[in-house]
């Protein structure tokens, strides 16, 4: 049990007395410093254990220029964050990997444009020490935005048209993943394959569109539906599809949560599937795939590991100021075979 007694707190000298080094080796290890041999660093984390020793924020960040924070900050409005499963594990990927660096996650949305300045001024204040940004738009100026702010970022998804490519990114083969689902549906023999795409604004929405026209280059244009990644506008596409294309009998949907709901109003429809028509998904949520009837055959993507990856490529640029930018990384795909196609 750490020794505290009532209203005292353990002190940086305390602990150096203790391990029996200076102070300034003490502060070293505490703070994360480099040069203080591995026996010194054992009996220092051994006395803050058996003290209860927490460093002083405040002075931590004198000695070491570091917040302990990072800014995660999504492009989305805080009814999308909160009830799209896909941002839960990729912040939950985040928080684990922050956590594991000693660093707190501080969460930001956008509700509308005037949450840029609020934005702006907050990483110009010197609070965080970098920023993950995520679910970027075209037309988004979070971009320069952060940019302005001249702090470490990485982004979640390949960056718009115009970001700077000195930022680097995290994503998924969309592109790829999107060929391999609708190949999975013309070797089941399926000839009016549809696709329900996601915003026209969000790069892997656009990737997944050119991975459907990728297999199918003479694809009848009538055949793609627009959705925004939401349950209800998979719905939607659906009964569009069905009363304008009775003749389809395969689907390429841009994300689970749309095949949800496009799954639901085909059994709302009395259609079957995969019998009249196969359905592929893409992303592999848990949450959503689990629940599905039929189960959803989808491409898994490794959302929670994305998350952690962008962490990663964060605390390099939080490593090595001055070197060169960690490269961008983009994740395989893979094809979840189920029930639905």
């Amino acid at each position: 049990m750490p020794e505290q007694t009532a209203g005292s707190r353990p002190t940086l000298e305390a602990v150096a007395a203790r391990a029996g080094v200076s102070r300034a080796t003490a502060s070293r290890v505490v703070n994360g410093g480099a040069g203080v041999r591995a026996p010194l660093v054992d009996k220092v984390r051994q006395a803050v254990e058996e003290l209860g020793y927490v460093p002083n924020h405040a002075a931590r960040t004198l000695v070491t220029r570091r917040n302990g924070a990072v800014a995660v900050i999504i492009a989305e409005p805080e009814f999308r964050i909160f009830s799209d499963p896909f941002f839960e594990q990729q912040v939950r990927g985040i928080s684990r990997e922050l956590t594991a660096h000693d660093s707190q996650l501080v969460l930001l949305w956008v509700e509308g444009p005037g949450d840029h300045d609020r934005i702006a001024r907050y990483l110009g204040g010197g609070h965080v020490d970098g920023a993950l940004a995520f679910s970027l738009h075209n037309d988004d100026e979070l971009p320069a935005v952060i940019g302005r702010a001249q702090i470490p970022t990485v982004f979640g998804g390949r960056p718009v048209t115009g970001s700077s490519p000195d930022v680097p990114y995290v994503d998924c083969d969309n592109r790829g993943g999107a060929r391999e689902a609708v190949r999975h549906l013309v070797s089941l023999g399926r000839t009016s394959i549809a696709h329900i795409a996601g915003p026209r604004d969000q790069t892997s929405a656009l990737d997944r569109v050119d991975g459907y026209r990728d297999v199918l280059v003479d694809a009848d244009p009538g055949l793609i539906r627009q959705g925004d990644f939401t349950e209800e506008s998979g719905a939607r596409a659906m009964a569009e599809l069905l009363d304008s294309r009775p003749d389809v009998d395969g689907v390429f949907v841009a994300n689970d949560l749309m095949a949800s709901g496009a799954l639901r109003t085909l059994r709302e429809r009395g259609v079957r599937v995969p019998e009249d028509v196969a359905v592929v998904g893409f992303d592999d949520m848990e949450s959503v795939v689990a629940t599905t009837r039929p189960a959803l055959t989808t491409v898994r993507q490794d959302i929670e590991g994305m998350g952690r990856l962008m962490v990663r490529l964060l605390m390099r640029l939080l490593s090595e100021s001055g070197s060169d930018t960690p490269a961008s990384v983009i994740t395989p795909t893979t094809l979840v075979r189920r029930a639905s196609a």
